[in-house]
C-alpha cells in the first residue's frame, strides 16, 4: 500500500503543507469583490442549468403514457381556485388606488375626465397581468416548492423513482402545464375586477357616473393593449411553477431546507417575473408593431 493510500484523500490542495502537530491553520481569508460576484454567477447557472434539464425532462414525457389526467385537473384547482380570493383582493383594491391616485393628480389640471382611459390602458398593459403574477405567482411558487421541497426530504420522491414512476411527470409536469393555463385566466379575472373597483370608487368620491367612466375607457383601449397584456401570462405562469418546482427539489436539510427553498422561490419568482415583463413586452412590440 502507498503512502498516500495509507494517508487516504488529502485535506488541501496538491502540493499543501500540512499543519506540524501543536500549530493550528490560519483564519480563512475572506473572498474579495471579484470571488463573491464569481460565486455568485456560479451560483446561477447551476440553479439555471438544473432548472432547464428538469424543464426538458419534463416536456419529454408529455405524450408518454400514461397521462396523468387527474393530477392536472387536481393542480386546476390547487392552483387557479384557490388563489382566486388573494387574486381578486389585489386586483379591487389596486385598481381603487389607482383610480383616486390619477382623479387626484388629474383634477388639479382639469383632466379628471381621462382617468377612465388612463386606468383602463394601465390595467390592460401592466398592471393586470404583471401584478397579478407576482402576488399570485409568489403563492403558487411558495406551495409548490413547499410541497416538492417536503417530500423531497422525507424521500417521497426516492419511494417514486423505486417504484418505477418518473418524478418529472407525476409531479413536475401537471403543475407546470396547470399553471401555463390557469395564468390567463387568473389575469382575465383580475383584468374585470380592477377595473370594476376603479369604476366604483370614481362613482362614489368623485362623481364620475360609471356609464362615463366605461364608455370613455372602451374607447381608449384597443385589442392590442389587451392582447399584449395576455401574451405574457403563460410564460409567467411556466417561470413560476418551474423555480417553484425546482426549489422543491433541490431542498436538502430536513425542515429548515424547506423553509429555506421557500423564501428563495418566493423572491426568485417575483425578481423573474419583473424581469421577463421587460423583455415580453419588447418582445410583443418587435412582433405586432403596427398591427392594430
Amino acid at each position: 500500500m502507498t503512502e498516500a493510500a495509507y494517508r487516504g484523500p488529502q485535506s488541501g490542495p496538491p502540493g499543501s503543507v500540512r499543519p506540524q502537530a501543536g500549530h493550528s491553520l490560519p483564519p480563512p481569508r475572506d473572498p474579495n469583490v471579484i470571488e463573491r460576484f464569481g460565486a455568485m454567477f456560479r451560483m446561477f447557472f447551476e440553479h439555471f442549468g438544473h432548472a432547464s434539464r428538469m424543464t426538458t425532462g419534463a416536456f419529454m414525457t408529455m405524450f408518454r403514457r400514461p397521462f396523468e389526467f387527474g393530477a392536472i385537473i387536481y393542480q386546476f384547482e390547487a392552483l387557479g381556485v384557490r388563489s382566486l380570493v388573494i387574486a381578486s383582493i389585489t386586483a379591487i383594491f389596486v385598481g381603487m388606488v389607482m383610480a383616486v391616485q390619477f382623479a387626484f393628480g388629474l383634477q388639479r389640471f382639469g383632466g379628471m375626465e381621462y382617468t377612465g382611459r388612463i386606468v383602463a390602458i394601465s390595467f390592460s398593459r401592466e398592471l393586470a397581468p404583471t401584478l397579478t403574477a407576482v402576488i399570485v405567482g409568489s403563492r403558487i411558487a411558495s406551495g409548490i416548492a413547499a410541497e416538492l421541497g417536503s417530500m423531497n426530504v422525507t424521500e417521497q420522491i426516492d419511494a417514486i423513482r423505486s417504484l418505477g414512476a418518473d418524478p418529472l411527470k407525476k409531479l413536475v409536469l401537471p403543475r407546470v402545464f396547470a399553471s401555463i393555463i390557469v395564468m390567463p385566466l387568473l389575469c382575465s379575472f383580475a383584468l374585470v375586477l380592477g377595473f370594476c373597483g376603479a369604476m366604483f370608487i370614481t362613482s362614489v368620491e368623485f362623481g364620475i357616473p360609471a356609464k362615463f367612466f366605461l364608455n370613455s375607457a372602451l374607447s381608449a383601449v384597443n385589442f392590442r393593449d389587451i392582447y399584449s397584456g395576455m401574451f405574457k401570462t403563460p410564460f409567467y405562469g411556466a417561470i413560476i411553477a418551474i423555480v417553484g418546482c425546482h426549489f422543491g427539489l433541490t431542498t436538502r436539510g430536513g425542515t429548515e431546507g424547506v423553509g429555506t427553498s421557500t423564501t428563495a422561490a418566493v423572491v426568485t419568482t417575483s425578481i423573474a417575473v419583473l424581469i421577463a415583463d421587460f423583455f415580453l413586452t419588447k418582445i410583443s412590440f418587435m412582433l405586432w408593431p403596427a398591427m392594430f
